[in-house]
């Protein structure tokens, strides 16, 4: 068997609501989502959800190769993308290429990815995520009252702009997955997306943790900060997480070596081979992992395998448009399905029907760092700004495509 070719679409997903943190909102709730298809001579493709940045370059090195080979060709992309450099989105290129030949691999061998990685159960645990920064208290109380018909009984939701309006929104989310689970006390957490300063974070933190038990405070200050991370570490009570924008063992070793992370986290989009390597890393330090990202489909597999999964982020609900997944939620996890892969099947025709073209990309949106993160002096007090922030999605196939040699 040999990769042949690849093609490229991007279609959305539907919130139906603002989303977003403390950088900005997708006020329309259309968030964009990238997919890439790789193609063998014998027919078995491969589907992975990332960017599609420096993707022809990236390619070149797995063109023509046995796709089965997937750890060694992962390490051939690296080295593919050595002088500039493998961070950022190029990773993701990687990470959706590699998630891809995973799901060729398990098609080939006729099992679901899970089992071919050696997991043993398909259940695999889940806290509700609902990018809800953006929403008005009812609304907030309705999307989380959703969740927790699902048997969801831990939550992060998106903060950091102000003290009082955090500790308001986590006892509102507190009350329903309270009420939820008949009394028993949920999981807490807050995403901050490095929006502060060390000494902004703790303070902020603490005040909450006057009142509330929060199970972990994810990225309160910037990715790379070790020291910072340590220090925020140590001046509070709940657990530090951090990981998703990390792009390599590389930019971890720091923080393990800090001892500046109690939650190690992947995003989807960096693929499942990072995320075994990662996972491998902290099993080795005595840290959970924890998968963050919508269509975790690579990585909740993965997490079947490995020994120090502690949950995995489940977002929306639903699926992106002409995707569809062979998994169901119930009892507050991910339930995994039977089909070959990755499970994770694409309707080309239902993305390229998509009719509404890229808009213009906003200064304001949830990908753009404030000017005054990490400085601001008052809080926040009024959130309506946060959900006025629009950033208009693109809705079409982006039309790349690459052809057998």
């Amino acid at each position: 068997m040999r990769i042949s070719g690849y093609r490229t679409f991007t279609t959305v997903q539907e919130w139906d609501r603002p989303v977003g943190d403390a950088n900005g909102v997708y006020a329309d709730g259309v968030v964009p989502v990238s997919i890439i298809v790789v193609d063998t001579d014998e027919g078995i493709t491969g589907v992975g959800v990332g960017p599609h940045v420096e993707l022809d370059n990236v390619f070149a090195a797995i063109e023509g190769e046995d796709p089965r080979g997937v750890t060694a060709l992962y390490d051939r992309m690296l080295r593919q993308t050595f002088k500039a450099g493998h961070a950022g989105a190029v990773f993701g290129t990687i990470g959706a290429l590699d998630t891809a030949l995973w799901d060729i691999k398990a098609k080939a061998a006729g099992e679901p990815l899970w089992r071919l990685l050696g997991g043993r159960d398909r259940r695999v645990p889940a806290y509700a995520s609902g990018l809800d920064i953006g929403l008005t208290d009812d609304e907030l109380v309705s999307v989380y009252e959703v969740y927790a018909r699902h048997g969801l009984r831990a939550a992060k939701i998106k903060g950091g702009l102000d003290i009082e309006r955090d500790r308001h929104r986590l006892t509102l989310v507190r009350e329903v997955l309270t009420e939820a689970g008949h009394g028993k006390r949920p999981g807490l957490m807050l995403d901050a997306n490095e929006a502060w300063s060390r000494k902004q974070a703790i303070r902020h933190v603490c005040e909450l943790e006057r009142t509330l038990d929060l199970t972990w405070i994810e990225e309160p200050v910037r990715r790379w900060d070790a020291e910072g991370l340590a220090v925020v570490g140590r001046g509070i009570r709940a657990s530090v997480a951090t990981g998703e924008n990390l792009t390599g063992l590389e930019q971890y070793r720091p923080l393990l070596a800090a001892g500046a992370v109690d939650i190690v986290q992947t995003a989807v989009v960096w693929g499942i081979t990072h995320f075994l390597r990662v996972s491998a890393l902290a099993h080795a330090h005595d840290l959970p992992v924890s998968p963050v990202g919508n269509v975790p489909v690579g990585l909740l597999h993965a997490a079947t395998s490995v020994p120090n999964h502690m949950a995995s982020e489940l977002q929306d609900l639903r699926p992106p448009l002409g995707v569809s997944l062979d998994l169901h939620i119930e009892d507050g996890a991910f339930h995994l399905g039977d089909s070959p892969g990755l499970g994770l099947t694409i309707d080309e025709d239902v993305i390229r029907g998509l009719t509404r073209r890229p808009g213009t990309l906003s200064a304001d949106g949830p990908g753009v760092r404030p000017e005054q993160a990490g400085r601001r002096l008052l809080a926040v007090t009024d959130n309506g700004h946060v959900a006025q922030q629009r950033l208009l999605a693109p809705l079409v196939m982006d039309g790349q495509h690459r052809t057998p040699r």
